[in-house]
């Protein structure tokens, strides 16, 4: 067995068993992966173009940047959408938008969301969407039952020590509530 699959094995194993016995099956599955990567005898510089565009791949990106054109948009059922990557969208008014362009977290980071209360910007073509979405911060400037949410906020993105706060304070209110 390989230096890397070892590795591998050993790292799942921290992860532990479950009661079903899910975790013991998504072990192998990535286990049979990293075997077939191995497997394959990468260099370092084949290895991370492989694995970047195998992330792009897995993560339903595109390799080359969207063009914009027409034959890049969608079918009858969603002519507004583009056909190689799910998450972009042309509005009525022709301005295309990615809806995975970020996520929100509420709580400090310790969950994530997707919200349309904050506007996406506009694309401009050539455009490659990014693999992973931009993180954004909020506080709710009013209070908010959990669970819920409200169009009163911050954006704190750029405030690490309320970032800090607001993990904390919601931290806190789970640990009570559990």
């Amino acid at each position: 067995m390989s230096d890397i699959v070892n590795y591998a094995k050993r790292e799942l194993e921290l992860l532990g068993k479950d009661d079903d016995g899910l975790q013991e099956r998504m072990n192998q599955q990535i286990l049979d992966i990293v075997a077939t990567f191995a497997e394959q005898s990468h260099t370092g510089f084949t290895a991370e173009y492989a694995l970047t565009i195998l992330e792009r791949l897995l993560r339903w990106k595109p390799i080359l940047p969207l063009t914009g054109e027409k034959s890049e948009w969608g079918t009858e059922a969603s002519k507004n959408q583009n056909n190689r990557c799910y998450s972009v969208f042309r509005g009525e008014n022709g301005i295309a938008t990615d809806g995975d362009e970020f996520i929100v977290s509420d709580d400090g980071g310790i969950t994530w969301y997707s919200t349309n209360k904050i506007p996406l910007a506009p694309i401009t073509f050539p455009y490659t969407p990014p693999v992973h979405p931009k993180k954004i911060y909020i506080e709710y400037t009013e209070d908010v039952r959990p669970g819920y949410t409200s169009d009163k906020f911050d954006i704190i993105t750029d405030d690490p020590e309320r970032i800090k706060a607001l993990y904390e304070r919601k931290k806190a209110e789970f640990d009570e509530n559990h």
